[in-house]
């Protein structure tokens, strides 16, 4: 097998790899797959681990120590599987990355949601020892599969699928080939491009973060090199702009007058001093007469940043709103159409009440109709009137007052929000914005 794509090219722009932004990725795939032992063998082979963690997997390289490396809960450790979302920092000399060691078991998807959400890459492992080898076509675990879905439709960047224990099985070769033509077989249906398909052995080291000595037919690059090179970041960040206030503090300015700042992170576009905003919902209009990052007075605040705004004139502003361009003030709209990821136990019931975060706004919603239900195994849609736990949808919702908002693909933070039950307080699903329903 040739490789596919070599390591990927450097962002327009960049020199090196040191002004490379830090990627943050996750590793996901069905139960005992090798996603803590994976993080393990990145942590420990750059060289990213403490003294006391060196200790552990001194002795050898034993897949339950290297697991022990990000399985953080006691629970965790027992039962040998992954709970929550246990995060990692290491670095390169190109760059540094931030690890979502995301669980594998259907009851836990929801932290996967939670760690995919905000993800540059998603590592999806596919375990080779739990397929039949014998099969061709190969057939695919349900949970990779969903997971990859997952991936897709939370609208992580880059996907990667990764060909774990190579290592136990006798022709490494054939067995990554079928995989691997199994793999983009079930991409090209799903409409997934992914950012490549990498065979590699988490226990023993193999393409992790060197090439292996053992396969001379894999001339593609280690799962690492690939990582170094994928880009991170929001691309859909250019637009008009989009401002979520979080924060409204009391200050002083410098003739120790008080003033209020209206402190948020910038979803989309630039804010500048001087220029007109307009609170939505409220409708009403100012200036930019100061603008902070930090502690430091600047012009201008880019998507990303956390900006403090002081406005020229004292309108009502409250966290949960959101400051746009009087000149380019987006639609707002009570009801659209998103997919649905449920995470509850309990169903989703129509015409029930839920209460919609978008932003840093709570609204109460309700959901009014189930337009289909994603078959995971043929990804179609087929009819349904209710979606149960772990299930993926789409769905029209309808909120009790009017939003500003995005399709997802367009914009991460106008585009998705939660819901939340009104009773049980727990958090139930994962909505991205498709379109909305004209009024």
């Amino acid at each position: 097998m040739q490789a596919e794509q070599g390591v990927p090219a450097q962002q327009p722009g960049v020199q090196g790899g040191a002004s490379l932004p830090a990627l943050r990725f996750l590793t996901a795939g069905s139960v005992d797959d090798g996603k803590s032992t994976l993080i393990g063998r990145l942590l420990l082979d750059s060289r990213a681990l403490l003294a006391d963690q060196l200790d552990l997997v001194a002795h050898g390289s034993d897949a339950s120590l290297l697991a022990q490396l990000t399985d953080g809960l006691e629970a965790e450790r027992e039962q040998g599987i992954t709970i929550d979302v246990a995060y990692r920092y290491f670095a390169t000399s190109r760059r540094k990355f931030i690890i979502a060691d995301a669980p594998g078991h259907e009851q836990y998807t929801r932290n996967m949601v939670t760690a995919a959400a905000g993800s540059d890459c998603a590592v999806v492992l596919v375990d080779v020892t739990k397929l039949d080898l014998a099969r061709r076509p190969l057939s695919l675990l349900p949970q990779t599969r969903r997971h990859a879905l997952l991936a897709q439709l939370l609208r992580v960047p880059s996907i990667v699928f990764a060909v774990n224990k190579l290592d136990a099985v006798d022709d490494a070769q054939a067995v990554f080939d079928a995989v691997h033509d199994a793999l983009r077989e079930f991409a090209r249906g799903a409409g997934i491009e992914p950012a490549g398909v990498i065979p590699l052995s988490a226990l023993r080291a193999d393409n992790v973060v060197q090439p292996s000595a053992h396969w001379p037919w894999w001339k593609g690059p280690s799962l690492l090199q690939l990582l170094e090179g994928l880009p991170a970041g929001d691309t859909a960040a250019h637009g008009a702009l989009l401002l979520p206030v979080q924060y409204v503090a009391r200050a002083q300015d410098a003739a120790g007058h008080p003033q209020r700042v209206l402190w948020g992170r910038v979803a989309r576009g630039t804010v500048r001093v001087g220029q007109q905003l307009r609170v939505l919902p409220g409708g009403q209009t100012a200036r930019v007469a100061e603008l902070r990052r930090a502690a430091q007075r600047v012009d201008a605040c880019d998507t990303g940043s956390s900006a403090g705004l002081v406005l020229d004139s004292h309108v009502d502003v409250s966290r949960g709103d959101w400051l746009v361009d009087a000149e380019q003030v987006p639609a707002q709209a009570r009801e659209f159409d998103a997919t649905l990821a449920w995470l509850d136990s309990e169903p989703a019931v129509l015409g029930r009440k839920y209460w919609l975060r978008h932003g840093h706004a709570w609204v109460a919603a309700r959901i009014v109709r189930v337009h289909e239900r994603l078959d995971i195994h043929s990804l179609q849609g087929v009819e349904a009137d209710a979606l149960a736990a772990n299930e993926i949808g789409r769905v029209r919702v309808q909120a009790q007052s009017a939003l500003p908002l995005a399709a997802y693909a367009d914009n991460r933070v106008a585009g998705s929000m939660i819901l939340v039950d009104a009773q049980s307080h727990r958090t139930s699903g994962a909505l991205l914005v498709e379109a909305t329903v004209p009024a």
